[in-house]
């Protein structure tokens, strides 16, 4: 009798190691969101990333990562920590079953959450491993639909920022090529939202694509009031206008309104973002893939995303998701975030409005030695 599929174990390379590393991310000043002005959250003074590193018998390494603001990112490291062993010894290729054989692994906590996140980092580090092998850039071993993708950015949109310093940030992100600005909303008095976009559409121009985050503070009527008011700047979506799991309440905004309607971003599985999708919640679909467990759960998303002819803005984590919306096939956006900087040696090109591929291998990024003065826990199996 054949040996069972999930109990094999690989004729070729093999895993040999798997190391894990804790690293808090500083950021330069506390950033505010309309979730600190409303009181729900302190502002955010560092981001926890969890990195999967990879090697394999032949002389193969993947490198992947998951991340958590706020709570949550020791959680991830021990959860990882724990299903780590099931990973020796196993062939590298077959992503697909070492998702499920890690969620197995697990699946007393769940598949969704911090389990699912902690998931995450293996399974980009496999695929960038695998990316590897083939000489390829991630995008072109997925199935590129281009080699660049417009981009916009939010970390110069924040609320702790006045709005002249958010003008200034919004210049200085279109002369780096960048093609759209995204600003923070949701503040208490909606009246002040509205002043700051006023302020930033008459700075940057009616062509300039031009988004805005509530981050889940308004309830259903000012959410409509609002979102009504703001049509006459012509935003490109207003994003996460209600609470995440609100799909029936962001499905009643997405008939309404004539700006389209973004979210998901905050969704930590495959099956959450169906019930948005089922509700025809949202015009823009917003998945993070270290959120939902990984790229292999990514395009399973994405497959669904594309028959539901739903518009693709992955949320954060740009040097995952420039690949990932390169292989979505009607045009996406990529969210540029400047806070990972410090991370990584190479650099993404922006210019025209748009993010280019690299024609380095996997994911095209290598750790700085300050990650690894950054790593505040470590194992290795």
């Amino acid at each position: 009798m054949s040996e069972p599929a999930s109990e094999s174990r690989s004729q070729g390379d093999q895993i040999r190691l798997v190391t894990l590393s804790s690293v808090i991310l500083p950021l330069s000043t506390g950033i505010s969101d309309a979730k600190v002005l409303t009181g729900r959250q302190r502002p955010m003074t560092e981001v926890a990333f969890l990195f999967a590193e990879i090697d394999t018998d032949a002389g193969l390494s993947g490198l992947g990562f998951s991340y958590s603001k706020r709570a949550g990112g020791p959680a991830q490291f021990v959860h990882a920590r724990e299903v780590a062993p099931e990973l020796i010894g196993e062939d590298p290729s077959d992503i697909g079953r070492l998702w499920t054989k890690l969620a197995w692994a697990g699946a007393s906590v769940g598949r969704s959450g911090a389990a699912t996140q902690a998931l995450a980092a293996f399974d980009v580090a496999l695929w960038d491993l695998k990316a590897k092998r083939a000489g390829l850039p991630l995008a072109k071993l997925i199935g590129a639909h281009r080699d660049s993708v417009r981009c916009y950015n939010t970390s110069g949109g924040f609320l702790h920022e006045p709005i002249e310093q958010v003008k200034d940030n919004a210049t200085a992100s279109l002369k780096a090529g960048i093609g759209g600005i995204k600003i923070k909303v949701g503040q208490p008095d909606w009246r002040e939202d509205l002043r700051r976009v006023a302020a930033l559409r008459e700075h940057i121009g009616d062509d300039v694509p031009l988004m805005v985050d509530a981050n889940q503070q308004w309830d259903r009527p000012t959410a409509m009031r609002v979102g009504q008011t703001l049509e006459e700047f012509g935003l490109d979506w207003i994003e996460e206008p209600l609470d995440a799991y609100d799909a029936e309440g962001h499905a009643d905004l997405a008939r309404a309104l004539n700006t389209a309607i973004a979210t998901g971003e905050m969704l930590t599985s495959v099956a959450e973002h169906r019930e948005l999708i089922r509700h025809r919640a949202a015009d823009i679909l917003q998945p993070d893939a270290p959120r939902i467990g990984g790229i292999t759960q990514f395009l399973k998303l994405a497959t669904l995303a594309e028959y539901a002819n739903l518009g693709l803005a992955p949320h954060f984590a740009m040097e995952i998701h420039l690949h990932l919306a390169a292989a979505y096939p009607s045009e996406p956006w990529v969210e540029h975030f400047d806070w990972l900087y410090p991370l990584f040696n190479e650099r993404l090109e922006t210019r025209d409005g748009r993010m280019y591929l690299s024609d380095r291998p996997g994911l095209g990024v290598t750790l700085t030695e300050q990650t690894r003065a950054w790593t505040v826990d470590r194992f290795a199996v």
